[in-house]
């Protein structure tokens, strides 16, 4: 290997998350309002409430993208990677819906704030509090920290850019179809597990990452002690180590489809406020370089 080819990866990827910070996701034509579509079809015609059937549609959905863009990959490698691993991050997307919440909640506007945070977390946010709104978008953006950016970037270093599609699509039919409802209980559940799977290894990167950049005996400690009692396998790990490296109180109770749910505590410290929202948001950030800067010291090493 010679020296360019070993920082090909690490520049691609620097390449992919500078892309991110200054365009954001796509505003028009994003792929994964197709996907979702084709996603949306497939369970349409193959939805027998059978694990079969949603096995066959998670491949029918992921395979011929990650197989094409494999096949691809070799006639561009830089520029087929670039474009891939952008597509799979979301980091400035979350920061930007996380700030759209924290400066209404500032002013004192909390109806804003909850109408905001209501676009980011899946439960009833009418009613919160000023703490509560605060409460779900760290949780939110801690959670999310994983799905829109360390989970595609490890991906990516292991896979390159048809591992960080990977990722992502499988995340987003997690996102579409595993649900225990009656209709999507069986069809959903290779959905589920599938992203459970690809989200494990990063997941703990993840909460890792956390702790290193904040108050790192705390947030192992969280994480140790309190992460075994979510429901999540790899949620819990994330949020729990990110708030003990926050230093705040997060979890407690949410209300799920009209659903009071008791979750158990997260963090060590006070409950957060909209300032708590920016500092999550540079925990993200932070992290980001971390992983940038772990990859090219990976690429020197290998050079």
């Amino acid at each position: 290997m010679n020296l360019p080819d070993a920082f090909l990866l690490p520049l691609a990827a620097l390449a992919a998350v500078l892309l991110d910070r200054l365009l954001g996701e796509p505003r028009r034509f994003h792929p994964l309002v197709g996907f979702g579509t084709l996603a949306g079809w497939l369970e349409k015609r193959l939805n027998r409430r059978t694990i079969a059937g949603g096995a066959l549609a998670w491949l029918l959905a992921v395979g011929p993208w990650v197989a094409l863009t494999a096949a691809l990959r070799p006639l561009a490698p830089f520029a087929v990677d670039v474009a891939l691993l952008y597509f799979a991050l979301g980091a400035q997307s979350l920061c930007e819906h996380a700030e759209a919440i924290a400066r209404p909640l500032a002013a004192g506007d909390l109806a804003e704030a909850r109408r905001r945070v209501g676009w980011i977390v899946s439960r009833d946010t009418s009613a919160l509090d000023a703490a509560g709104v605060a409460r779900a978008g760290v949780e939110s953006v801690l959670e999310n920290g994983n799905d829109a950016a360390f989970g595609a970037l490890f991906w990516f270093a292991l896979l390159g850019g048809p591992g960080a599609l990977l990722f992502r699509l499988a995340n987003t039919l997690d996102a579409m179809w595993g649900y225990r409802t009656e209709r999507l209980n069986l069809f959903g559940r290779v959905a589920a597990r599938a992203d459970d799977l690809l989200n494990w290894p990063a997941a703990r990167l993840t909460a890792l990452t956390y702790a290193l950049l904040g108050r790192t005996r705390t947030a192992l400690a969280c994480w140790r002690t309190q992460a075994p009692a979510w429901d999540s396998p790899n949620a819990g790990p994330v949020m729990a180590a990110g708030a003990g490296s926050l230093g705040v109180a997060l979890g407690g109770a949410a209300i799920y489809h009209g659903q009071r749910e008791e979750r158990p505590p997260l963090g060590a410290g006070a409950a957060p406020t909209a300032a708590d929202l920016g500092r999550a948001v540079a925990l993200v950030r932070r992290g980001l370089w971390l992983w940038l800067a772990a990859l090219f010291i990976s690429g020197a090493l290998h050079a």
